[in-house]
């Protein structure tokens, strides 16, 4: 056969072992998969409640599929799912695709690190929780949590258990230039109006019900989250909230710590609103602000914000700076509440930027 005579269809092409037709990178649509909501994940399986709210609901446990494996998914994603979703024992969906999340809750290991460890995702409200007593309430942990939520978008709440025990007031102090709602509650006495939750030991853990009806006031109709140290009373506040069964310690009477009891995030349905859930987390230890852009903490203070466009390009906003509108607002203003709000906020930007401890709870 003559060179001239050779064409593109006389070349034969050797088969590769793997295959010889190539793999393309356009990943099928999924337009017929089902969203729902993950609740919890626990070693590799994700529990999703699909149809929410409706006749047709049910719980449907997945895995996910080969191209998510390095995306992290986690409590309070939605997410399409396809395959088995009937909910059915011993079936198994696979989920597909993470669907665009609202807001983002997010942590690092410290303030130097920038690896993202997402905590919950398509959350509205942060629940802090913190005891005015055993364990000793810490105003880091507070700042730290409170930035993390104005990064995400997310409205905080601050929670104070135990004030029979220590009135929070000296603590409160803090946090009077900030608007947020502050829930106080209380271990009632046996004879008094409130809800029960038993501890880990049984005994009665009575809270108060005004706190409790304030809490179900402020979370109604919203996906919110509880973070907190571990023994401040978080899980048996969810208990009694929800109505669930989540382990509860003690706080160790050497160390001033709470014991570890919850192992994984779950999410909860609180009261009989459609659309209200509390995610409870386990006690967490370090909350790193390595991912915060200082702009997001200005944008959660509007009444700031709005007064910052008059500040020159590149103005920290620290004290001192030259030719900061926000320094001068504060300091022309005829009562101490405009500097006091001012004061909140370089406090919270000030945690972004220097401080660099591990211990969530550090002063």
């Amino acid at each position: 056969m003559r060179y001239l005579d050779y064409d593109e269809s006389s070349v034969r092409v050797r088969p590769n072992k793997r295959g010889s037709r190539p793999r393309t990178k356009d990943r099928p649509a999924y337009q017929k998969a089902e969203i729902g909501r993950i609740i919890t994940v626990d070693r590799g399986r994700y529990t999703a409640i699909l149809d929410e709210d409706t006749s047709n609901e049910r719980i449907v446990i997945a895995a996910r599929a080969r191209e998510l494996r390095r995306q992290a998914i986690v409590p309070g994603d939605l997410v399409a799912l396809v395959g088995d979703t009937s909910g059915k024992p011993d079936t198994l969906a696979r989920l597909v695709r993470i669907e665009e999340r609202t807001t983002l809750l997010r942590r690092s290991a410290d303030d130097t690190d920038a690896t993202e460890r997402v905590v919950v995702a398509n959350v509205d409200k942060l629940v802090i929780v913190v005891a005015a007593a055993n364990p000793e309430p810490r105003t880091g942990f507070v700042d730290r949590a409170l930035v993390a939520a104005y990064d995400a978008g997310i409205q905080p709440v601050l929670c104070v258990t135990k004030a029979d025990v220590k009135d929070p007031a000296d603590f409160l102090k803090h946090y009077e230039g900030l608007d947020f709602p502050v829930v106080i509650s209380r271990t009632t006495t046996a004879d008094a109006s409130g809800v029960d939750a038993r501890g880990a030991d049984g005994s009665s853990a009575r809270l108060d019900a005004n706190a409790l009806e304030e809490l179900e006031e402020l979370l109604g109709g919203c996906v919110s989250v509880v973070l907190g140290h571990s023994g401040v009373g978080k899980s048996t506040l969810v208990n009694a909230l929800t109505g669930a069964d989540r382990a509860t310690g003690h706080v160790n009477a050497v160390t001033g710590r709470g014991r570890h009891t919850s192992s994984n995030a779950l999410a909860l349905r609180l009261g009989q609103i459609p659309g209200s859930w509390l995610i409870d987390t386990p006690g967490i230890r370090s909350f790193g602000l390595g991912l915060v852009d200082p702009d997001n903490i200005l944008a959660a203070f509007e009444d700031l914000a709005e007064i910052a466009t008059g500040c020159p390009r590149g103005c920290t906003h620290a004290a001192g700076e030259a030719g900061c509108a926000l320094e001068a607002w504060a300091q022309a203003a005829p009562n101490s509440q405009p500097a006091d709000r001012l004061a909140s906020y370089r406090r919270l930007v000030t945690t972004e930027e220097t401080t660099h401890e591990k211990e969530l709870g550090a002063l």
